[in-house]
């Protein structure tokens, strides 16, 4: 694989600081250009980020003295210093929409960690274990934004990775009807840690914005299928949800309820998620697990402290499935919101994209 020039758009936030350090040592990809806010350009990272620094391992050497670009006012020359950017800014939906689309008609491939396109239908929203041939409606959006090699991709909601993945080979197998899901978010996930948010120590928050109606919705983006250059959206299972925002650093857990078409039997499920594999282990994606779904069998896992950091953080865990008394069976699901759920997913989707020859 050829190496590829790369920038960070929001590197001074929370997860463009995770990807920061994800891409230190990537075989493939190497950070060129950090960019932000008007109000960190010109600061080198180190200076712009300042005391803002939010992860437990340190900022990369190698990255320190880089300057910051003005994410709008540079785009000129971003486009001569990378070969595609991730991106990861805090702004309202209609400018990260427009700032998005402004990279890719420049002919710089977006790969988004944000919620502005995941709704728009030749905009694939990747998770390359579960379903790879969204990458199909690529040519389709390039026409309709005139682009050569431009063109937006996006990584799902964090929390869906803590549930759909383990859903997924099931509704295949067996006709998913119904999915009552809630999950249990880590304050990463709104970007604080608890020096930020010392209001989180001891305390728990039963409303967290936007979160219900994309843990509801994005799961049928997911499970859709690609039709004349759009992504038509799953018409099943019916899904309801509830997110709670709890005192943990990192971590997102669900508790899961599901029916299906056909019941499964406990035993068969354990299987199927032992064996699962996708294109991302066949392809020997660099950031990909080795082995994507774990099971643990103890009643008090998969617990997060144990269990988030498995394979670099990109792991699935689940536990305590059983049957139940109103839908077919229950169970836990967890997954690290930052790493698989955000920076980890993206970087992985950006290597799908890579080995597909989209980025080239």
């Amino acid at each position: 694989m050829k190496d590829f020039r790369v920038g960070i758009i929001g590197a001074t936030g929370m997860v463009g600081q995770r990807f920061a350090t994800l891409l230190e040592n990537h075989p493939w990809f190497h950070v060129t250009a950090l960019a932000a806010s008007a109000r960190s350009a010109g600061k080198t990272y180190e200076e712009a980020i300042g005391s803002r620094w939010a992860l437990t391992v340190p900022m990369p050497e190698s990255m320190k003295k880089m300057p910051v670009y003005d994410a709008e006012a540079d785009l000129d020359k971003m486009k001569e210093l990378v070969d595609f950017v991730f991106c990861a800014v805090n702004l309202p939906k209609d400018q990260v929409k427009a700032l998005e689309e402004m990279y890719a008609k420049a002919e710089i491939p977006v790969m988004s960690n944000n919620s502005a396109n995941r709704g728009v239908p030749d905009v694939p929203m990747i998770v390359p274990e579960l379903n790879p041939e969204h990458a199909d409606v690529i040519p389709a959006q390039r026409k309709r934004l005139g682009t050569r090699r431009g063109f937006i991709a996006v990584k799902s909601n964090c929390s869906l990775q803590c549930y759909v993945p383990l859903l997924s080979p099931l509704r295949e197998l067996y006709g998913l009807n119904k999915v009552l899901v809630c999950t249990y978010q880590a304050i990463s996930g709104a970007g604080k840690t608890f020096e930020r948010w010392p209001e989180m120590v001891d305390n728990l928050i039963p409303y967290i914005g936007g979160e219900e109606e994309k843990s509801e919705q994005e799961p049928m983006k997911l499970w859709g299928k690609v039709v004349d250059g759009a992504i038509v959206n799953a018409e099943r299972p019916l899904i309801t949800a509830q997110c709670l925002r709890v005192p943990v650093t990192d971590g997102h857990t669900a508790a899961v309820f599901a029916s299906f078409d056909r019941k499964p039997d406990i035993e068969e499920i354990k299987k199927i998620w032992d064996s699962y594999t996708s294109i991302a282990q066949e392809a020997q994606l660099p950031s990909a697990p080795k082995k994507f779904i774990h099971y643990f069998e103890e009643n008090d896992q998969p617990q997060i402290k144990t269990a988030r950091d498995l394979e670099g953080g990109m792991a699935i865990s689940a536990g305590r499935l059983r049957p139940d008394t109103q839908y077919d069976i229950k169970f836990i699901g967890m997954a690290h919101n930052t790493l698989r759920g955000a920076a980890g997913g993206a970087v992985e989707m950006a290597e799908l994209m890579a080995v597909k020859g989209y980025l080239d």
